[in-house]
């Protein structure tokens, strides 16, 4: 499988990232820049209530609603965190590496809150789970700092092995090596990407996690709740870390600076792939000269339609999302009504587990596929969902058709999900539900046009419009374009963008800042 990452840094939004499986859009991300309360984040936080019905707490870390954290989100070692929270506000010299603190017992799996955590109580917390809907951030103590082959757990002993390592040997292997190269009081976690990588490398990147939990330790000792102590990396770099694989076969970005953190990034986590990060600068944007907004435009809505001319029908709701499969005109085959089911059914599967991916479904899912009556067919559908949802980073749980017919899927939500609107407003109301006369059209360009050479002394304009507005305009031995040059003595730049719709206007400056008009 070819996969191909594109990141747009000239959207709304500050950088999108699209990830391609052989050409197939299968994950869209966006990274605002405000990387406040994202999952991984380190936070030294307030305890404002405990409630004992719950078994949990709400607590401050500078959220509009506080954070939930949960008894069993604690962690074993709670109350040997706490006293090095406690022991490092107050500078005491008990070290980053723990070497002078003597551990706690481990809290009771069964205990209750109430007797560990008090109001007013500092905590030093990671977030789980970002802010989702009405929600606050989902916090817990159990913290760990990844890297892109390992993840270092502070307070714990323990070394596991990514599950997908299969070879008996080479978890053999990375167990002896990490086990010698590991700090005192620090579990390890060894992600699938460290199979047969060096002790090198692998301790390199050990050496930068410990760095970063020293790091942690010297904010800790001056910090005053609410406070981010540690954050996680971009979203960006983030992505690259957790995904990158020698099936990468080029990065795309269409910003000289980014390009260069990426080539910089990926050279410092993977060498040998540093030259499949190129940039792009073509005329349109990265996302519409290689065809992702006419993907993402296709993939997003209540209505999502297949080659196989079946489509989806996906609904959310705030307690979990449903989606319908419909067989659409691939009824009028000439196949049997099993057979075509089959088909229609495992062709879905496919379908759904992308849209998991894109849309970033969380919670509970309920797919109601076309009846089977075959047990062995229903079986197949079942492999066949399992199977094209082993890619998913996700955590994920798939439970057997039902008598009914249905399949329930729980998904990890740890971020908002994502949802584009892919409706577009009116070309004729504008979404008012009245119309601006469009024989007026031209002159409304010619009027800003005027305004903005003359009040506003711009010395050249750019104006984007619709591409049948844009060939109005410069088309003929004697186009509009060519007379507002003998008119103003100036240039005019007229570009067409397809994503707008008939009558709307933008105006750019010779730096490309739209300008209000």
């Amino acid at each position: 499988m070819n996969k191909d990452l594109y990141i747009d840094s000239t959207s709304s939004v500050d950088v999108q990232m699209a990830l391609m499986e052989d050409k197939k859009l299968v994950e869209l991300n966006q990274d605002d820049g405000d990387h406040r309360f994202s999952v991984g984040d380190l936070y030294l936080g307030r305890v404002k209530k405990v409630m004992a019905g719950l078994n949990a707490a709400f607590v401050d870390i500078g959220y509009e609603k506080d954070a939930f954290l949960h008894y069993l989100d604690l962690g074993p070692q709670f109350k040997s965190l706490s006293k090095f929270v406690k022991s490092g506000m107050s500078n005491q010299t008990i070290g980053p590496l723990f070497e002078n603190l003597s551990f706690e017992k481990e809290i009771d799996k069964n205990g209750k809150i109430t007797k560990i955590l008090a109001a007013n109580q500092n905590v030093l917390v990671q977030i789980v789970k970002e802010p989702i809907s009405t929600k606050g951030p989902r916090i817990g103590c159990e913290l760990s700092l990844a890297g892109r082959f390992l993840v270092l757990i502070p307070f714990n002993d323990k070394i596991s092995i990514s599950q997908k390592i299969a070879s008996p040997e080479e978890r053999n292997r990375l167990k002896r090596l990490i086990q010698s190269i590991k700090p005192k009081n620090f579990g390890v976690i060894v992600r699938t990407v460290a199979e047969n990588k060096k002790v090198a490398e692998l301790d390199t990147d050990l050496s930068d996690l410990v760095k970063r939990w020293k790091t942690c330790y010297e904010l800790l000792k001056s910090a005053k709740p609410p406070k981010k102590v540690l954050g996680e990396i971009s979203r960006t770099s983030a992505m690259l870390r957790d995904i990158l694989n020698a099936s990468f076969n080029s990065i795309f970005v269409d910003d000289k600076t980014l390009y260069e953190e990426m080539r910089s990034y990926i050279k410092s986590i993977s060498p040998e792939q540093e030259k499949i990060v190129k940039f792009f600068s073509g005329k349109t944007t990265i996302f519409e000269h290689f065809g992702i907004d006419k993907q993402i435009k296709s993939s997003f809505g209540k209505f999502v339609t297949m080659k196989s001319r079946a489509y989806l029908v996906i609904e959310h709701t705030e307690a979990l999302h449903v989606i319908d499969v419909n067989s659409g005109s691939r009824s009028n085959s000439d196949a049997d009504q099993e057979t075509n089911a089959l088909a229609v059914n495992l062709d879905a599967a496919e379908e759904i587990a992308r849209q998991l991916r894109l849309r970033d479904m969380g919670g509970i899912i309920v797919v109601d596929f076309i009846d089977l009556y075959s047990s062995e067919n229903r079986k197949k559908l079942y492999q066949k969902l399992k199977d094209v949802m082993a890619d998913d980073r996700a955590k994920h749980k798939i439970l057997p058709p039902s008598r009914f017919g249905l399949v329930q899927i729980t998904r990890q939500r740890v971020r908002p999900e994502m949802n584009i609107a892919t409706a577009e407003k009116c070309p004729s109301c504008n979404g008012t539900g009245e119309i601006q006369p469009t024989i007026l059209l031209i002159d409304t360009i010619e009027q800003n046009i005027n305004y903005l050479f003359h009040e506003q002394n711009e010395p050249s304009l750019m104006v984007c419009v619709h591409p049948f507005v844009e060939a109005f305009l410069t088309k003929g031995v004697v186009s509009i374009q060519n007379k507002w040059f003998l008119r103003y003595k100036k240039r005019v730049k007229v570009k067409s963008v397809s994503s707008y719709h008939l009558t709307e206007i933008r105006f750019f400056n010779k730096n490309e800042e739209e300008i209000k008009t």
